[in-house]
């Protein structure tokens, strides 16, 4: 799921706002999320949408394709296959990678949140947002 194919940097902009959509549905029915971003496996900003934004989208979008590519190698590396997110979890909140394997235009959801997120229902709600962009990419 995290591979980094040679696909465009960007997705058609009815699926970029099929995207966001899902993801303003995310920010705004799951308590403790600050921060969504939705960017290519290039690592280039498409939408994001913010409660909080102290972040430099660009850079963000670029760290975040880096980790992928890293995670992608390591996962590799030790025979696993089909990752779906990486979850981090700080002392002040969690950033959670959402892979997006659309099959024209594969994208990640960054999502930023505080410590007291219900992980569980963030997760079930990333990887059906991330089952709905995939499925309108087919079309």
């Amino acid at each position: 799921m995290f591979s980094i194919p040679s696909q465009q940097r960007t997705a058609p902009k009815e699926l970029i706002q099929f995207a966001k959509s899902q993801a303003t549905d995310i920010l705004v029915n799951i308590r403790g999320i600050d921060y969504i971003m939705i960017c290519s496996t290039d690592g280039f900003e498409l939408a994001s949408i913010y409660k909080k934004n102290p972040y430099n989208s660009s850079k963000l979008a670029a760290v975040s394709s880096s980790i992928l590519a890293m995670v992608s190698a390591f996962l590799n590396e030790i025979q696993l296959t089909g990752c779906q997110s990486i979850t981090l979890d700080a002392e002040n909140g969690k950033a959670i990678l959402t892979a997006i394997p659309a099959p024209h235009h594969p994208m990640v959801l960054v999502t930023l949140s505080n410590k007291d997120v219900l992980l569980g229902q963030l997760l079930y709600s990333l990887k059906q947002a991330s089952a709905a962009i995939s499925a309108a990419d087919q079309t």
